[in-house]
């Protein structure tokens, strides 16, 4: 009787040492299935990468097999069929006397792109960042004409009041949006903005040589002040915003109240103010190291 009971127990185990023979097995011959699978998924992600690393040096110049080689680190013939993958999805272009260069599909992805980037609604986040980490008020607007237009203001913390309106037009001489918003004028075309207000029989503290002579420090900066310039006891660090082409087409400022911004709060403010103005232009495609690169050929 006792064999007949261990029997089924000594036969139970031997089952399981063959079922977990089996399943090992099961997984040895399924693993080299999945290893191809992972292999071709990466080398798909390495391909589109170097495909990107071809247009860009497109974008950054180069425009022959021998040059794009040099620059993505690739052998001539993988870097031909790349870009000739490339060419065919209109990606880039290829003529025997210009070599390579951008294709009109960039064209069409970026007007489709610029059609819907909103200042504003790019502009948003970074403002509501500007205005948590300086607990100031912060604004958006753009050149209207002789006046800068409020499209965007975001409170701060602090209990101060500040007068500006969303959709509101600000001048532009004594406001340090305004300013920023016209950094990259010349003085012909400040006095102009200048004179406008005198007509409008606005009063200004500031004489124009010394409001010139301040604008051409702010010019060289990349920055404005407003020193309770429009609003008593009020001021502000301001910087513009740039689009794809390097021009101006916006400006950021922190607005709070005097005894809040010494001369040495607005200094360093505008470490801040210029980041997040510069991080809204890289949104919208502003790319400083091509425009610069763009100015450099036109002069020569």
């Amino acid at each position: 009787m006792n064999a007949n009971v261990k029997t089924p127990n000594v036969r139970s185990k031997k089952q399981d040492k063959a079922a977990k023979r089996a399943e090992t097995k099961t997984k040895a011959d399924a693993a080299p299935s999945a290893a191809p699978e992972k292999k071709q998924a990466l080398a798909g992600t390495q391909t589109l990468a170097r495909g990107l690393e071809v247009i860009d040096a497109v974008a950054q110049g180069a425009t022959s097999l021998t040059d794009l080689a040099a620059a993505i680190s690739l052998t001539r013939s993988t870097t031909h069929r790349l870009a000739a993958t490339l060419v065919e999805r209109r990606y880039l272009d290829f003529s025997r006397n210009g070599g390579y260069a951008l294709g009109p599909k960039l064209l069409e992805l970026g007007y489709l792109t610029a059609r819907k980037m909103d200042l504003p609604r790019v502009a948003h986040e970074h403002l509501e960042v500007l205005a948590a980490t300086s607990g100031d008020t912060v604004h958006l607007g753009i050149l209207d004409g002789p006046r800068a237009l409020y499209l965007d203001k975001i409170e701060g913390s602090r209990r101060v009041a500040i007068s500006s309106r969303i959709g509101e037009r600000q001048p532009l001489r004594s406001t340090g949006l305004g300013k920023a918003l016209i950094l990259d004028a010349d003085e012909k075309q400040w006095r102009e903005y200048y004179d406008y207000e005198a007509r409008l029989g606005a009063g200004y503290d500031v004489p124009l040589d010394v409001w010139l002579h301040r604008m051409r420090e702010y010019a060289k900066s990349g920055y404005a002040f407003d020193l309770e310039e429009n609003e008593d006891r009020i001021r502000c660090v301001a910087a513009p915003i740039r689009d794809v082409a390097g021009a101006i087409v916006g400006a950021i400022s922190v607005s709070s109240a005097a005894q809040y911004m010494d001369d040495l709060r607005m200094r360093g403010l505008t470490f801040d103010v210029k980041k997040a103005a510069n991080d809204i232009s890289v949104a919208l495609g502003f790319n400083p190291a091509l425009v610069q690169r763009e100015a450099r050929t036109k002069k020569s």
